[in-house]
């Protein structure tokens, strides 16, 4: 029987949703992220609507950035952007009530993230009994949680989301011949394809994915070893990755960022005893009983970002070992560069 799978991407999901709980905001360019302090924050957006991405507002941009952008706007007599602090309790139970909404329609359902999820719809054995359902869990997401979506259709979970961000926000792509849709397109929408990536594939005048589908599989292997393998059969929509239903959880991990660089090492200290209580207390709560390697990260002033890792010969269980394996961890890293730091953060793995 052959695959029918559908990638279902919410559209701005934080600021959509701040803009359903504020009436006020409607219409106006919003960001959810870090607070931007007047040009002084620390922190990344997380999400920007779409009135604020005119500005060239996009996740992941610093909040500094998104903070001089809204400025010039408002030198050009546009609305400045709101900035709002996330709350992603909130979030979550959104995403479980859209979650509950594909369960309906789908067994196989793949949560990618908060906002995205795979499912499997082969059972309909058509693209338009395929089309028909996404339509009604669109129309049922917008009733129940007055927010739009994104979904797109294809014969396997690559084609399926390159297809939900083909034509955002609220749209519902069906796309029954991959190669053909991919020809035209640029190389970045092939997941993992980034900035490095692409520099490398522009300077063999490879801009377009129908420019690299001419590279054989040996000219890939050879630029970038295994992902070039696989990045062959990606430009040519080949993917044969399953629906994973349930993700099993590995880690669990914090980070915090300064509010100003610093080598103060009481602050430092005081900062990774905090991830600490905070990441042992979600252990708990997610019913785990041991863990086995401790990594911590440093991000410098410079970003420069080293990470050192222990592994216990046995699982261990208690906060107090944590607190002291993470600081030795932590001063290893610190000792090795006199740099400013701007970040710090803790992951436990290997979780029992």
């Amino acid at each position: 029987m052959k695959r029918i799978i559908a990638h279902l991407d919410m559209d701005a999901f934080f600021a959509a949703i701040e803009e359903n709980d504020n009436p006020e905001f409607k219409g106006k360019p919003i960001v959810v992220g870090a607070d931007p302090k007047n040009g002084k924050g620390r922190g990344v957006v997380s999400t920007a609507n779409y009135k604020a991405r005119e500005y060239g507002i996009h996740s992941g941009m610093p909040i500094t950035e998104a903070w001089k952008l809204s400025e010039n706007a408002k030198s050009q007599g546009k609305e400045g952007v709101i900035f709002i602090k996330p709350n992603f309790e909130k979030y979550e139970l959104v995403s479980h009530s859209i979650l509950s909404i594909i369960k309906k329609y789908s067994q196989f359902v793949e949560v990618a993230s908060i906002d995205e999820f795979y499912f499997d719809l082969s059972f309909a054995k058509s693209y338009k009994k395929a089309k028909d359902i996404c339509l009604k869990i669109k129309k049922e997401i917008k009733e129940r949680e007055r927010l739009t979506c994104s979904i797109g259709i294809g014969p396997n979970k690559l084609i399926a989301k390159i297809a939900s961000s083909y034509k955002k926000p609220d749209s519902l792509i069906v796309i029954k011949n991959p190669q053909k849709f991919l020809e035209n397109l640029s190389i970045r929408v092939i997941p993992g394809v980034g900035p490095k990536t692409e520099e490398i594939l522009n300077s063999l005048g490879v801009f377009k994915i129908k420019d690299l589908q001419k590279l054989s599989k040996g000219e890939l292997y050879k630029l970038f070893g295994k992902f070039g393998l696989a990045l062959y059969e990606k430009a040519r929509g080949i993917d044969e990755s399953p629906i994973i239903e349930e993700h099993e959880i590995k880690s669990i991990g914090e980070q915090i960022t300064f509010e100003k660089d610093t080598r103060k090492l009481s602050y430092i200290y005081d900062e990774l005893e905090k991830l600490c209580k905070n990441i042992y207390k979600r252990f708990k709560e997610e019913g785990f009983d041991k863990f086995k390697t401790i990594t911590v990260t440093v991000r410098f002033k410079d970003f420069e970002t080293k990470t050192k890792s222990f592994t216990f010969k046995k699982p261990i269980a208690n906060l107090e070992t944590l607190k002291l394996h993470s600081l030795r961890l932590l001063m290893s890293l610190i000792n090795q560069n006199k740099k400013l730091i701007r970040m710090i953060g803790l992951r436990i793995e290997k979780l029992g």
